[in-house]
């Protein structure tokens, strides 16, 4: 069944009408700037009591239910990788050379304090947690992924498996254990207690407690206090923090200071965002699945040709080992006949031979 050409400008021109509708709302919220909550939660990093054991990452694993990894977790070769995080992994631990000495920097979604996903966000997908944790409804998520541009930490990733049911992954600070009173699954993993749970405040006091008693040992910043208007996840360091792939050139100012001008110019794309992204991935699928049927016809016809020149080729060699076979019965049958002729001839000379002198006697 076909579709009109007015048909069709009618639906596009009732998407841009929402699109454009969700978009206005979305620019008003994004004028809004939350300033967190007071009594927010948060983890510290002590980057340098990170053995790089990946315990976190196998707690990570585990609570939430996710896919096995392809080496096992106490596989330490995949240190000599850098990996970010993805659909099936929410946490990596990557591994930075610093002289003779071998650092390790957990990775995972820093909730911030005002978050550029949620900001960016115009189904309002995302939301900041009294608990600290930034969490995810993928039941209203569109699939338009602006969270994933907007992120300055490169965290969210999209599960391209589901596109007719959109959902974007990433670290949720384990919101539901927190819930219940647990501690989140790395932290309680952590056999060094590089990994501490704790109010946000009380986090900031003990790593500026750290960095004072030992000025030696650690760069004087707390990663996170600030950054990007501040973040749940904090870190200290004895390395230079943009040695170890993280990025120092974000600022003080919250994502929507940053995103609200920009994301106001953009309405319509950003509703139509989802859409054109479904529209390429059907197409996309659909060559694939047009290419894998013209792939197997292909194959099915290369099949029956080689089929059927396999029959040629062995009508023909029976045709030819049939002619040998007549030539060799031929050949063998007049040599008999030859044999047997000069057989007779010789008898017939040795009878005429005897006969010979019996003749003479009787002369």
């Amino acid at each position: 069944m076909g579709i009109s050409r007015r048909k069709f400008l009618g639906w596009f021109g009732g998407l841009s009408a929402t699109a454009a509708t969700a978009a206005t709302s979305a620019i008003a919220g994004s004028n809004h700037h939350f300033k967190g909550h007071p009594d927010t939660m948060g983890v510290l990093h002590d980057i340098n009591r990170c053995i790089g054991c990946r315990k976190c990452e196998e707690a990570c694993n585990t609570v939430n239910e996710l896919p096995k990894p392809e080496k096992p977790f106490d596989d330490l070769s995949v240190l000599d990788q850098k990996r970010r995080t993805h659909a099936d992994v929410y946490t990596v631990v990557n591994q930075f050379q610093q002289g003779k000495e071998k650092v390790h920097v957990k990775k995972q979604c820093n909730h911030c304090m005002e978050p550029a996903c949620a900001s960016a966000c115009f189904v309002k997908a995302f939301k900041k947690m009294p608990n600290g944790s930034v969490v995810y409804d993928e039941s209203v998520c569109v699939g338009c992924r602006y969270c994933m541009i907007a992120c300055p930490f490169n965290i969210p990733a999209y599960d391209y498996d589901s596109v007719l049911s959109p959902k974007v992954t990433k670290c949720t600070l384990c919101h539901p254990r927190v819930q219940k009173g647990l501690l989140p699954g790395c932290v309680e993993a952590c056999p060094k207690e590089a990994l501490i749970y704790g109010n946000r405040k009380e986090l900031i006091k003990i790593a500026r407690k750290r960095i004072n008693k030992h000025p030696d040992q650690y760069i004087d910043h707390i990663y996170g206090e600030h950054e990007m208007g501040g973040t749940s996840w904090l870190y200290i360091s004895g390395t230079p923090f943009s040695e170890i792939g993280m990025r120092e050139d974000l600022g003080v100012k919250s994502a929507p200071e940053l995103t609200s001008g920009p994301l106001s110019a953009v309405p319509i794309v950003v509703g139509l965002w989802p859409v054109l992204l479904t529209g390429v991935y059907a197409i996309s699928k659909r060559k694939d699945k047009v290419a894998e049927e013209e792939k197997a016809e292909a194959v099915k016809a290369a099949e029956n040709v080689a089929e059927e020149h396999l029959k040629n080729q062995i009508a023909k060699l029976k045709l030819e080992a049939t002619k040998e076979k007549e030539a060799a019965i031929k050949k063998e049958v007049t040599k008999a006949l030859e044999e047997a002729a000069k057989e007779a001839e010789k008898k017939a000379e040795a009878k005429a031979a005897e006969a010979a002198p019996e003749k003479k006697e009787d002369e």
